[in-house]
């Protein structure tokens, strides 16, 4: 199951995909991650999908990863008597406490913490946008707001703020069983939702305590003003551009996926490009050009990952809509201008010995034109830091712990194989032929590049490169 392309796919499943068949299906389609909505998954079929996707792996002998996506507050108006209301440009209308059903004038926003925190100038938008609203006048308890956006407001839909650093946790009670749900079925991935600072992230990070990696949702204007602190603490980051879209100008997106993928690639840290990007394939079997535009801008941008939402939970070709990424990845990737473009963006190492040796190798396989380089990694940081410099070769990563292959699936570029430690670099060496002979990344004669850490299984310490040739018969060096 060798990918031919380097960006990931990341697949949500869904009631069009949750089958063990349509799993193995979008697997063997290009799908390298998969995602769980906990908005929409109780925990009994989460489990049930993680033991699903773990049979579709042992069949296959090939890491994949689970992302568990976890849902975050929603913030949402009460109810009216009437079911909803018709709000006009210029209207008067206020949000309070008062659990009573809602007016023509007014309903309950149950979040007094909320209230408190609004000032006026901010914007509150409800059901995504549809309806706009600017405070006027704020108190403890209650905004008075003037209606800049007409349209129809009606039971319990949603609230997004802007403007307004909300002082609540990016984790409900529901998100914390659903964590502890998650980890205890042995998930890879953990995407935290409405991260508005770095401490969001560390406050999971904490409660995780090491049995998965956390992924950054970037959704909230507060999120990009602290950006690169967030980056620091997150494992990974999510473009999360459908909730950007609406809560800023939506010209403001594309520059801002830009922004973020380069960064995080600076940062040698995965970044998954996410919302709406064959959006037009949860009801047709081709995509627009537009969106394959668009997913080609991620491919050429360098992000790790591209995601699927409803395309490949609810939509009719789930499929299909895999097959489409992949296709359009590994056409971006042959195309003649990719190579440069993936190169005007590579960044200077970090002035570490494990920064060093990945540029290093980068550039001795490129010049030399070897095959592929193979990292040897426990934690997984040493292919991580390969995978930074987006080498021509491919990425081959051995590790004996099935834990950080899983984690890898997400990473660019990055081939998994699980493998017991090597004894000695000899081995170590040989068996890296072997591996590279057998999974088709070298022939007979070829050169390879090894990069590992000495002594083995000490994460962190990476050390050491070695060139070497592929032999005649089985791959041994």
């Amino acid at each position: 199951m060798r990918r031919l392309r380097r960006i990931k796919i990341l697949a949500t499943l869904g009631p069009s995909s949750s089958d063990m068949s349509t799993i193995r299906k979008l697997f063997e389609a290009g799908a390298d991650v998969f995602r769980i909505n906990m908005s929409h998954t109780p925990h009994d079929k989460m489990r049930a999908l993680v033991e699903t996707i773990r049979n579709v792996e042992a069949s296959y002998g090939r890491p994949i990863g689970i992302l568990v996506d976890l849902q975050g507050p929603k913030l949402r108006v009460g109810t009216f008597a009437d079911g909803g209301v018709q709000l006009n440009n210029g209207d008067s209308f206020a949000l309070d406490g008062d659990p009573a059903p809602g007016t023509q004038t007014r309903v309950q926003l149950p979040h007094p913490e909320i209230l408190a925190a609004l000032r006026p100038g901010h914007a509150l938008l409800i059901d995504d946008g549809k309806v706009r609203l600017i405070a006027e006048q704020t108190s403890a308890d209650r905004v008075v707001t003037r209606v800049a956006v007409g349209g129809r407001i009606s039971d319990r839909k949603g609230v997004s703020l802007p403007d307004t650093d909300l002082p609540v946790s990016a984790m409900t009670s529901k998100d914390r069983a659903d964590l502890d749900a998650s980890l205890a079925a042995g998930i890879d991935w953990i995407a935290l939702s409405f991260v508005q600072r770095p401490e969001d992230v560390a406050e999971a990070k904490k409660l995780v305590r090491g049995r998965a990696a956390v992924m950054a949702k970037i959704e909230k204007p507060q999120a990009i003003d602290r950006l690169a602190e967030i980056l620091d603490v997150a494992d990974a980051l999510m473009v999360a551009r459908g909730d950007l879209g609406v809560e800023l100008p939506v010209e403001r997106v594309p520059g801002l996926q830009k922004q973020m993928t380069r960064m995080a690639r600076r940062a040698g840290k995965p970044v998954v490009v996410a919302t709406q990007m064959l959006e037009s394939m949860i009801q047709s079997p081709v995509p627009t050009r537009a969106e394959v535009s668009d997913v080609s801008t991620a491919v050429f941008e360098g992000a790790d990952a591209v995601m699927l939402s409803a395309e490949s939970a609810a939509g009719k070709y789930p499929v299909e809509a895999v097959m489409t990424m992949n296709r359009i990845g590994e056409e971006i990737e042959r195309d003649p201008t990719y190579r440069n473009v993936i190169n005007s963006q590579r960044a200077e190492p970090e002035a570490t010995t494990g920064d060093a040796i990945a540029d290093a190798a980068q550039q001795i396989a490129e010049t030399l034109d070897l095959s592929a380089i193979i990292c040897w990694t426990d934690s997984g940081t040493t292919a991580v830091r390969v995978a930074r410099e987006r080498p021509k070769p491919p990425v081959v990563a051995i590790t004996p712990k099935m834990t950080t292959g899983r984690k890898l699936a997400l990473v660019w570029g990055v081939h998994c194989v699980i493998a017991e430690t090597a004894h000695d670099v000899d081995d170590m060496v040989d068996r890296a032929g072997r591996i590279a002979f057998r999974d088709g990344f070298a022939r007979a004669g070829e050169r390879v590049i090894v990069v590992a850490g000495i002594p083995f299984g000490t994460p962190g310490a990476t050390n050491m490169l070695r060139i070497a040739y592929v032999g005649a018969d089985d791959g041994a060096v």
